[in-house]
């Protein structure tokens, strides 16, 4: 139902009542069983995320110079001084491939000198829906700047997350959100992360024929 926001004030404000503290509830460790594990190093080393990755890397950057270019959609995320994305899921990409996505996002961010702080899904039933929220919660490794002592905070503490709606992927929620302390470094921007992890080439032939080897959950 929350699919059909087309301006970002009612998305916006749509996330900030998902996501904000009074709507906590019950979280439970997030884990992947051993199959699954090896199904997603599997997909991993076939590079099936190539499919999706250089797409909404230009989604992203269409939809803040306010251009519609069709395709992927993405939503800009910037409020109370965290910046983002959210990845509208398409029916092409197929409910595993999101779900691989989504830990490969996490996965990524850890890379680039991060630790994971958390990762919990939690399911609220509503009068006319079920929404699970899968959620990867990512903090700088400890490190600091000989030239200014400041611990060094990257992009800030960075959080993705998975919406889904009666089980079906709704969106992959991606941003970042800078500390803002005299004890840390300037932040870098969340173009830059997104640069890092999502300007990609476009996928060969093999990748786009191996998307379909996972497109189930």
């Amino acid at each position: 139902m929350f699919l059909r926001y087309t301006t970002s004030y009612p998305l916006l404000r749509f996330l900030h009542r998902l996501f904000s503290p009074a709507a906590a509830c019950s979280w439970q460790p997030l884990r992947r069983t051993a199959r699954a594990e090896r199904r997603h190093a599997q997909w991993v080393a076939e590079r099936v995320y190539l499919n999706w990755l250089g797409p909404y890397f230009k989604a992203y950057h269409y939809r803040k110079a306010q251009l519609n270019a069709g395709g992927l959609r993405v939503q800009l995320l910037q409020e109370e001084g965290r910046q983002g994305a959210v990845l509208f899921y398409d029916p092409s990409i197929g409910p595993g491939n999101f779900r691989h996505l989504f830990d490969y996002i996490a996965e990524q961010t850890i890379a680039l000198g991060y630790n994971a702080s958390t990762s919990d899904q939690r399911t609220l039933r509503h009068p006319q829906y079920t929404e699970t929220i899968l959620k990867h919660f990512l903090k700088p490794l400890p490190r600091s700047c000989t030239h200014t002592g400041r611990c060094q905070q990257f992009y800030g503490t960075v959080t993705v997350d998975l919406v889904l709606i009666n089980g079906q992927p709704g969106f992959i929620r991606f941003f970042s959100n800078p500390f803002h302390d005299d004890i840390f470094t300037k932040p870098r921007t969340f173009e830059e992360l997104l640069d890092r992890i999502f300007n990609q080439p476009p996928a060969d032939e093999t990748a786009q024929q191996y998307r379909l080897r996972y497109t189930q959950a």
